[in-house]
């Protein structure tokens, strides 16, 4: 898979003595070999990175039918504080003349105030629709976040609503789908990247559901043995950590830097605060006896790069995804089949999730090779009819802009040098309702999920 890259030079890892604020390092190319600094840079989404996307390219004359994008939330602060230590200090107000901001921020920011002339399932209403404390809150969306969904939002808007058309100019409720989970940097990134895609949109027309799992498993959610291979893979990773020497002694220093047990600090999941100090450019916690440093937070970054190899290679997360993700993807399979069918409705479909939504559903597509979901991430799925048959559906997937459909477990074999370079839907619907059983012994979710290990 092709990665993303920063094009500002790279800049010299270092701490001022007096600000001790951090610069972070902004290589011009990947490194050949995984770098933890550079994988937490990348997890950042600095918004001031130039992006390329490739959402909406195809052929000439064949049709985009519809388009259902699962994104991550943006940016947001910690939900752990690391003991006995001073919490970053993060503004979560927006403030359009700050930096990081958009062009629509403001007007953005305007909108939200009529949110209630909207449709809102019951769970959602209470919900504020814009973060507002001027020290965040735990796991509150940051300004940051917001505006790498209406970066996001806008180019999905250049690309499926100014160019493909994909929606009439006479839109209407049925043609929009929204769900999000129960938590406000859900909800808040899905309308940033709704104000992107369809600046001003009339509140009328819009209806946000509430989805209870962060699986979006819906009404499909019983299967004891999805259960049972998330304990073994949280049981893989618990025994690779205790066996990596470095990581131990370098959760002692750290103890001993804040003065709590090495126990406690490991509960307290440093890396969280760790990396939005990182991402935010604020130094790392200092006490007297020391300063946490970047030789710390790399050296848990590192073992989560080693946790990714040993993971794809246990296959334990992989046939929990599989499990995870099905309802979902089934019911993304059967919205492309009412479309093709001639329906008009839910032509786009967005879901609001977390990195325990978005993880899964790259796992389960067979892209072990993406990299973690970074903040604002998003896997799009295109469907498309071709140019002289309308029974001619293809489909695309893309991660963060880039075209992954042909290294999915689905459409590997498929040349994607053969005309017309898209993935034939039959692929995709075959790999949902049959294949992704296989390695169960099953040929539905049902036994895959009931059926005991021998």
């Amino acid at each position: 898979i092709v990665h993303l890259i920063p094009t500002t030079p790279l800049k010299e890892v270092q701490q001022h003595a007096k600000s001790r604020r951090i610069t972070v390092p902004i290589p011009y190319t990947e490194p050949p070999v995984l770098d933890p600094i550079y994988e937490a840079y990348a997890y950042c989404n600095i918004p001031n990175r130039t992006e390329h996307s490739w959402e909406g390219h195809s052929p000439p004359d064949y049709k985009l039918l519809s388009v259902q994008v699962m994104i991550r939330h943006g940016d947001r602060y910690p939900l752990y504080s690391i003991p006995k230590t001073k919490r970053p200090a993060i503004d979560c107000t927006l403030v359009p003349n700050r930096k990081p901001s958009h062009p629509r921020l403001a007007a953005f920011i305007s909108h939200m105030s009529k949110a209630e002339r909207g449709q809102w399932d019951s769970a959602m209403s209470a919900i504020p629709r814009l973060p507002s404390h001027t020290v965040c809150e735990m796991g509150e969306l940051t300004q940051t976040g917001i505006v790498q969904h209406l970066h996001n939002g806008q180019l999905l808007h250049d690309t499926y609503i100014k160019k493909h058309k994909l929606l009439p100019n006479n839109w209407g409720s049925k043609h929009l789908y929204i769900e999000s989970t129960r938590k406000s940097r859900t909800l808040q990134s899905g309308l940033a990247l709704l104000y992107g895609l369809l600046p001003e949109f009339d509140w009328q027309k819009v209806n946000v559901r509430h989805q209870w799992s962060t699986i979006f498993c819906s009404g499909s959610c019983d299967c004891p043995m999805r259960n049972h291979y998330l304990e073994e893979e949280q049981r893989r990773q618990y025994n690779l950590r205790v066996k990596n020497t470095l990581l131990e002694q370098t959760y002692m220093e750290m103890a001993k830097i804040v003065g709590v047990p090495t126990r406690q600090l490991r509960a307290a999941n440093p890396i969280d605060s760790l990396l939005c100090h990182f991402c935010h450019n604020i130094t790392f916690p200092c006490t007297q006896n020391g300063c946490i440093s970047l030789k710390h937070f790399s050296v848990i970054k590192a073992q989560q790069l080693e946790d990714k190899k040993d993971r794809h290679e246990k296959k334990l997360y992989y046939k929990y995804s599989l499990l995870a993700t099905h309802p979902f993807l089934n019911q993304t399979i059967a919205r492309m089949q009412r479309i093709a069918q001639g329906r008009k409705d839910e032509l786009f479909a967005l879901f609001s999730a977390h990195d325990v939504t978005v993880a899964p559903l790259l796992s389960a597509l067979g892209l072990s090779e993406a990299r973690f979901p970074r903040f604002a991430a998003r896997i799009t799925f295109e469907l498309w009819k071709g140019a002289k048959d309308k029974n001619d559906l293809y489909v695309r997937i893309l991660y963060n802009g880039e075209d992954v459909t042909f290294f999915t477990s689905f459409c590997q074999t498929h040349s994607r040098h053969s005309s017309p370079g898209l993935c034939p839907f039959k692929k995709f619907l075959n790999f949902v309702r049959r294949d992704m059983f296989a390695i169960f012994n099953s040929t539905n979710y049902f036994d895959a999920c009931h059926r005991r290990i021998l």
